[in-house]
């Protein structure tokens, strides 16, 4: 497994680097040397990481979760970690004509000297790249190909909880929080290295939260699939990794910040973790609970710090629902500083994002403060275009909920917004589509009472069911029904010279979903893909439909039965071997609730639902105040787990039908 825990001196691939980069677009993507980057100290025994996004550096280095592994591990006295990105095209052309691996951009070290190469899943189209870049490293594609000498691949992020379809070409899983679990990763490889590769395999299916492929067998009965162990080292359900305290963990300390232009190229807090909410469509929400925020002291400092350091003037406060977070108001005005322009945390003239807005947790007063530096854009994400549908997916937010918003950015001088939807959602009518267009005709004649020329941009995603949520028994709309919809929406909008309407493609909206929600013979579809040169997945210019679906047809696997159809409650799902923390039993029970049109209030005003987020991790349900806050689920801004003065603690409830 590598050679990094001995004392062997690994040479630098630079000198037959360096001339290459002349041929190549944005040759600093492969410079390394940014602000922030951790110098490599091997040792001996040290377990070495190539921590690898599997995309181009543009859109891997803001990645915070990798940032955050990366610290963690060059802070162990037992570990060193360095990063990895997809090579783009024109690099890649150039290391295969001259026998060039992988390598990090922190030492320029091949990947074959690492112990392990771990990969950052956050989107299924990127599952090709994967294959790609294990076969750059230069050990065999298959785990089962691999000797005992090759590093260990790995992988986490959201695409693991279910991770089948990538089963053959990985050799672990981490599902949930990495920050505990990648130290015992470390030690189980440290400890048993030397036993080979099966020793270490064993050791690793031991370790909570990792879910190790080879140690379980798959079979098909059916529509079914059934995964069991087959070591006695493999539990029957692997648990994901929660961590109870955000507090604990207040990374990364010292941000990349990068030599050339990257998504997202500003200082980047988390502010909480989780979601209480219950989107039924969006994984993210179900599969972080329970919610975990960072306490705002803590939050201060590492914007007052990151901002110094990084010489930044804009900062994103990141969770999936900001405007949640306890006292953002005074965050806000904290950071942006006194209203004379003098600037906050140490810094002048900072600009606040807020990434993920609800709707309905968004005030004229946030808006003010945002408002006083920098005005960056704002997005809301209504999600479909009537309340009826919206009751279906418990996004409960209301019209006058989504106008008091809108009418509150505008008042503040915002002329642009953006509103995000999606289409081809579970009971979607042709009136729900149309709501869109008249959601949006009304967010603009709002915005024509306070600024001149006010616009809005309509941004429209097919609908893709997750696993591990209410929604992962349905079965997704055609590419032609999407397709008929989108025509629909953008037909009724073609006079609307104030609204800009942009959509995702539906064919990729398709892949997406058969990868999603695919088991172990997807693999073979996915590596066909990669051999016929489908890579850059994610990047419209480098998709190609027609490779998927050959693929699908050349190994018999059926489009419908993966992406259309729908699921019983009895079928056995390829990733229910695999626990995000949630009943089985309250999702299916929220997917009836969704069918029958029945909201579920947000649990931090209501009494426990018994999902079963909250179980086993020392943390408990807490109402943060006996009487919810004016306007029923409207954030108030006091977190699950701080409560107020009269913490209240309940047990389940019924769901709330007819919810207005």
């Amino acid at each position: 497994m590598g050679r990094a825990g001995s004392l062997h001196v690994v040479d630098s691939l630079w000198p037959s680097l360096e001339p290459l980069l002349d041929q190549v677009q944005r040759p600093a993507r492969y410079i390394g040397g940014e602000e922030g980057a951790r110098p490599a100290e091997r040792g001996p025994g040290k377990v070495a990481w190539l921590l690898c996004y599997p995309d181009s550096y543009e859109v891997g280095l803001p990645n915070q979760g990798l940032q955050i592994l990366y610290e963690i591990l060059n802070e162990r006295p037992d570990a060193v970690a360095e990063r990895a990105y997809a090579p783009w095209m024109d690099l890649e052309a150039l290391m295969r004509r001259d026998g060039l691996p992988l390598f990090s951009v922190d030492t320029h070290r091949a990947a074959g000297d690492f112990d392990v190469l771990a990969f950052n899943l956050s989107s299924e189209l990127v599952y090709t790249n994967v294959l790609n870049l294990i076969d750059l490293a230069g050990v065999a594609v298959r785990a089962a190909d691999r000797t005992g000498d090759d590093l260990l691949v790995g992988a986490g992020g959201h695409c693991a909880f279910n991770p089948e379809p990538l089963a053959d070409f990985v050799d672990f899983f981490v599902l949930g929080d990495g920050e505990e679990v990648v130290g015992e990763i470390t030690e189980a490889v440290a400890g048993h290295r030397a036993g080979g590769r099966r020793e270490v395999l064993g050791a690793l299916a031991g370790v909570d939260g990792v879910y190790v492929p080879a140690a379980y067998a798959v079979t098909h009965h059916g529509p079914s699939t059934r995964v069991t162990p087959r070591w006695p080292e493999a539990p029957e359900t692997v648990e994901k990794r929660t961590i109870a305290s955000l507090g604990d963990w207040p990374y990364p300390k010292r941000q990349l910040v990068p030599l050339t232009e990257v998504v997202h190229d500003r200082l980047n807090v988390e502010v909480f973790r989780g979601c209480t909410r219950g989107c039924r469509f969006c994984q993210a929400g179900m599969i972080t609970r329970p919610v975990r925020e960072r306490p705002a002291a803590q939050v201060r400092t590492m914007i007052a710090d990151g901002l110094q350091r990084t010489g930044y003037d804009e900062v994103a406060l990141t969770s999936l629902s900001t405007a949640d977070f306890s006292g953002i108001e005074e965050l806000v005005a904290d950071t942006v500083g006194p209203a004379d322009g003098a600037g906050g945390a140490g810094c002048p003239a900072v600009t606040v994002s807020l990434p993920s807005l609800r709707v309905d947790a968004f005030t004229v007063g946030l808006a003010a403060q945002l408002q006083r530096a920098r005005r960056t854009g704002l997005t809301f994400a209504p999600e479909a275009g009537s309340w009826r549908l919206r009751q279906v997916i418990n996004k409960l937010i209301s019209s006058d909920d989504l106008e008091a918003a809108v009418e509150g950015a505008y008042s503040q001088g915002w002329r642009r917004v953006k509103l995000y939807f999606l289409v081809g959602l579970p009971t979607e009518t042709d009136e729900d589509v149309l709501g869109i267009a008249a959601l949006a005709r009304r967010c603009v004649e709002l915005g024509r009472r306070h600024v001149r020329g006010a616009s809005v941009t309509v941004s429209v995603g097919g609908f893709v069911p997750k696993p591990q949520t209410p929604f992962q028994w349905f079965g997704q709309n055609t590419v032609a029904e999407l397709r008929r919809k989108l025509a629909l929406l953008a037909d009724d909008l073609r006079r609307d010279r104030n609204v800009k309407l942009k959509w995702h493609d539906p064919e990729a909206t398709l892949v997406e979903g058969l990868a999603s929600r695919g088991d172990r013979r997807l693999g073979t579809v996915i590596e066909e893909v990669w051999r016929a040169g489908g890579t850059f997945q994610e990047w419209s210019e480098h998709f190609d439909y027609d490779l998927w679906l050959d693929a699908m047809g050349r190994h018999g696997l059926s489009v419908e039965d993966y992406a259309y159809r729908h699921r019983d409650a009895g079928e056995t799902l390829p990733w229910d071997h695999l626990s995000a923390g949630l009943h089985k039993d309250f999702l299916w029970q929220d997917w009836q609730d969704a069918l029958a049109e029945s909201g579920l209030e947000d649990c931090r005003w209501t009494p426990c639902y018994d999902c079963g987020a909250c179980t086993g991790y020392g943390i408990e349900h807490i109402v943060a105040s006996a009487v919810p806050p004016a306007g029923g689920s409207q954030g108030t801004g006091q977190g699950v787990l701080q409560p107020g003065p009269v913490p209240v603690r309940l047990r389940a409830a019924a769901p709330l039908a007819g919810v207005s």
